[in-house]
């Protein structure tokens, strides 16, 4: 169901952003939920965004317009509205993380260091991520997300921001915003539920401890920036 293109009728309006609706599957007519940032009404193309499965153990699809692109938080605070509707398991066709590089200055060499974690489900090292939660902006989900996995409180750095877009698994997909940090203490305690492993790296030669091809040109643009920028760490 995830990801299918259908087409769709609204019936009426539920809140703000939300409405119900139905399309036509295998000679049957199937309820949805359509959210969409945009007044709708009529039929039109659509996506199924999301699909969510309910206390009752029934699932619905949830339908957005075709051109539209609805994360998890946005379409998780519309259904909200919804006082009578409990969402055991939500599965969205679009995901959205946000991270950072993390500098770090070592004492004793001076050399600058970039922190790399793998994930509990990984088999590679990256940056540190994570999901968006409705009413942060990119940077708070950054600044968060760090500090709950590695316990580092770090600066975000002005004119930095680089995007990750690709599809993990299936017919996922994730956008990954990773911004440029600092950090002045290198007391890391990692958060053992989500994160297995970390290791410092050299600026000098991270590319060699990147797996991805996105990670070794996000290193690329951080060279960039530093020789550009010039920034104080």
């Amino acid at each position: 169901m995830l990801a299918d293109e259908v087409f769709v009728s609204v019936y009426g309006t539920l809140g703000e952003g939300l409405y119900s609706g139905y399309l036509s599957r295998d000679k049957k007519q199937n309820n949805v939920y359509i959210v969409s940032k945009s007044e709708l009404s009529g039929s039109f193309p659509g996506i199924v965004t999301a699909v969510a499965s309910l206390s009752d153990g029934t699932q619905r699809m949830i339908v957005s317009p075709r051109n539209e692109v609805m994360y998890e938080p946005d379409i998780l605070f519309r259904l909200r509205k919804l006082k009578s509707l409990k969402v055991e398991k939500i599965s969205c066709l679009y995901e959205k993380s946000c991270g950072a590089v993390i500098l770090y200055r070592n004492e004793k060499t001076d050399e600058l260091m970039i922190l790399m974690v793998r994930n509990n489900n990984g088999r590679f090292y990256s940056f540190p991520k994570g999901h968006v939660e409705f009413h942060e902006n990119e940077r708070e989900t950054a600044i968060r997300e760090i500090k709950e996995e590695t316990n580092l409180d770090v600066e975000i750095l002005d004119g930095f921001r680089e995007v990750s877009d690709y599809c993990p698994f299936g017919t996922i997909r994730k956008r990954v915003v990773f911004f440029l940090a600092v950090t002045r203490k290198n007391n890391i305690k990692i958060q053992e539920s989500e994160i297995d492993s970390y290791t410092w790296v050299p600026l000098s030669n991270a590319k060699g401890a990147c797996s991805y091809d996105n990670d070794c040109r996000i290193i690329e643009k951080v060279r960039k920036y530093l020789a550009e920028h010039k920034p104080k760490i």
